[in-house]
């Protein structure tokens, strides 16, 4: 489940977990006020899987020398 980030009114800023579909919060669930969804900066991208390669994270270096040692066979 996501994290959202909200500002409430009185309190300041919290997180709180939900689903994707359920509506955003209106009400601060500590002091009641008026609260705010806000657009989160904490992105997490995993990549997991077979189709992600060692040498997509290789340095620009060693990424050149292995290119002119393909040339050379």
């Amino acid at each position: 489940m996501p994290t959202y980030e909200y500002a409430c009114e009185k309190c300041g800023r919290f997180e709180v977990f939900q689903r994707i579909t359920a509506d955003p919060l209106a009400q601060c669930p500590t002091c009641g006020g008026n609260v705010q969804r806000l657009v989160s900066k904490n992105v997490s991208i995993v990549f997991k899987g077979s189709g992600f390669y060692i040498t997509d994270t290789r340095a620009a270096e060693s990424s050149a020398k292995s290119s002119s040692d393909d040339k050379a066979s």
